[in-house]
């Protein structure tokens, strides 16, 4: 296979990847050019692979609400890749990023690999536990506008990726994600309207050619994402919780 810094583009491709290279360096937004890129969603996924330079650790899984594809005229979620430079250690400085908004998600870490058309319990059985997370977008598109080959190439508005520290075995995956910032509730969403865990993890495995051990995957949100603004972070879970701080 060859290595995603190696990625053959076409050239619309390797237009579009310029420019969203430019604006992230240049901390700018981009208008929206719909299909004027000449580029469809497989070249966007192509486009996302020769972007990331840093050792992939996971995935992230968005746009799950089928009214969400509907409105972007695909029929299944998108996926961007979680890398290293996007785990948050620490307070997180959102001078870095263009147009940052928070999410919080439910991650799962993988204990044993989901191979591409592995059956949901298998994938189920690969879960070592559950982790909250705040999934922090940063769209350079302006104003989250844009067409589902853009959000892709850009790596589904991907960001940073907060993670708590304690690993969750919970009986059933249900209840409210709430998030919190500088102690004011400002969205929240029940985890029941996610995808059920192992078919999520069984479509993500055959989209990226395979799931290995000690991967996360980022499972979406069931909640409203919300402005990021300095102060501090928190997410809960029933009694599981996890804050971070924001930096100008």
């Amino acid at each position: 296979m060859r290595p995603e810094h190696e990625v053959q583009l076409t050239p619309q491709e390797q237009e579009l990847l310029a420019a969203i290279r430019a604006a992230r360096q240049e901390r700018r937004s981009l208008p929206s050019r719909g299909d004027a890129w000449g580029v469809d969603l497989a070249g966007a996924y192509r486009v996302q692979a020769a972007s990331r330079q840093a050792p992939v650790k996971g995935y992230k899984i968005g746009l799950t609400s089928p009214a969400k594809q509907a409105q972007m005229g695909i029929d299944q979620p998108i996926w961007g890749r979680i890398d290293a430079t996007m785990l948050a250690d620490g307070p997180l400085s959102l001078r870095r990023f263009v147009q940052p908004r928070l999410e919080p998600e439910l991650a799962v870490l993988l204990k044993a690999p989901v191979p591409p058309g592995a059956s949901p319990g298998a994938a189920w059985a690969a879960v070592a536990g559950f982790l909250l997370a705040v999934d922090l977008l940063d769209s350079v598109w302006e104003g989250y506008r844009f067409t589902a080959p853009e959000v892709v190439a850009d790596n589904a508005s991907g960001g940073a990726f907060v993670l708590g520290q304690r690993l969750l075995q919970p009986a059933e995956v249900r209840g409210t994600l709430r998030l919190y910032l500088n102690g004011r509730p400002v969205t929240e969403g029940p985890v029941e309207a996610l995808a059920d865990t192992g078919q999520q993890l069984c479509w993500l495995a055959t989209q990226a050619g395979g799931l290995t051990a000690g991967q996360l995957v980022g499972l979406g949100s069931p909640a409203a994402a919300v402005p990021a603004e300095p102060g501090v972070l928190e997410v809960t879970w029933g009694d599981a919780y996890l804050t971070c701080r924001l930096e100008e």
